[in-house]
């Protein structure tokens, strides 16, 4: 047996981006949640009470990312990479949970409206704007290549929608007097928030069962490996994240001469990053004896 192995770590961890967007909205739950409750808005206060949901989910995002990062040791032979793939579920999960009880509280106030202090309210959620874009900023960089980070910043994106949508209910009720106008604009938002949600969510949940990632082609794959020098068949092929960010893959090829190949394995290796992001490759090669003897050859092609 001939094994290629290869780890990278790259691009930046955000240690800072969460440490500042943990404390800028902690302080701003506190400010939001009492003037919500003095102006008596059920918006300001879903949306102070979501704001808290995401300090909690951006220190679980923060956790899966430190976690990813550390080194493997003893039982832990693969690290603990899927810890950003667990926190990103558990994203997900808070998320629906979040607007789940904006929802509730929103149908309740619907069919009983009640008055709001539409000034305070506008001021208030203008700067929960302001906070929320820039703490999702942070983490535009990173949201496309690391689902993890993607949570975080879908989390600071939806804050700053609901408050641009307490904003624009709270000016509304000042001009029109129509209190129903609140929970309408916070059911709104809970569609918006739910289209970005499903995805975080079906991403994070086919991750968590080590399917292949979206970005990899497993046909593309194979293809590729059935094509390498002297191999005659692939079997046992296996793609599935390590983490948000790191892939892993092991495969049998059949290599009729199926002596051990160092140039091949590292050409291979090397390549698999390269047109595939696979950082983590283990590769068995077999003859064609060996590889119709082999107990895992009519598994997974």
């Amino acid at each position: 047996m001939s094994a290629g192995h290869s780890h990278h770590h790259h691009g930046p961890t955000h240690d800072k981006a969460f440490a500042i967007g943990i404390v800028l909205n902690v302080g701003f739950v506190a400010v939001e949640a009492t003037f919500g409750i003095i102006a008596g808005s059920l918006a300001l206060v879903a949306d102070a009470g979501h704001n808290l949901f995401d300090v909690l989910g951006l220190l679980l995002a923060w956790a899966g990312s430190w976690a990813a990062r550390r080194p493997p040791r003893g039982r832990w032979t693969y690290g603990f990479g899927k810890s950003s793939i667990l926190a990103s579920l558990a994203n997900a999960l808070l998320l629906a949970a979040a607007i789940g009880a904006i929802a509730w509280e929103a149908v309740g106030r619907l069919l009983d409206p009640q008055p709001v202090a539409g000034a305070t309210v506008a001021w208030v959620a203008a700067v929960g704007i302001l906070i929320n874009v820039a703490t999702a900023a942070m983490f535009m960089r990173g949201r496309k290549e690391d689902l993890n980070i993607r949570g975080a910043f879908l989390h600071m994106a939806a804050d700053a929608a609901v408050s641009a949508g307490v904003v624009v209910a709270a000016l509304l009720i000042l001009h029109t007097g129509w209190l129903w106008l609140d929970p309408a604009v916070s059911l709104l938002i809970v569609v918006v928030i739910a289209v970005g949600t499903w995805g975080l969510l079906r991403d994070s949940w086919t991750l968590a069962l080590d399917a292949v990632p979206a970005k990899v082609d497993r046909d593309a794959v194979a293809d590729y490996l059935a094509a390498a020098p002297g191999v005659v068949g692939v079997h046992d092929l296996h793609i599935w994240p390590l983490s948000t960010t790191s892939i892993a893959l092991t495969a049998h090829l059949v290599k009729p001469d199926a002596v051990i190949d160092d140039s091949l394995l590292r050409t291979l290796e090397e390549e698999l990053h390269e047109k595939f992001g696979i950082d983590h490759a283990t590769i068995q090669l077999e003859s064609a004896a060996d590889a119709s003897s082999c107990h895992l050859y009519s598994h997974v092609r």
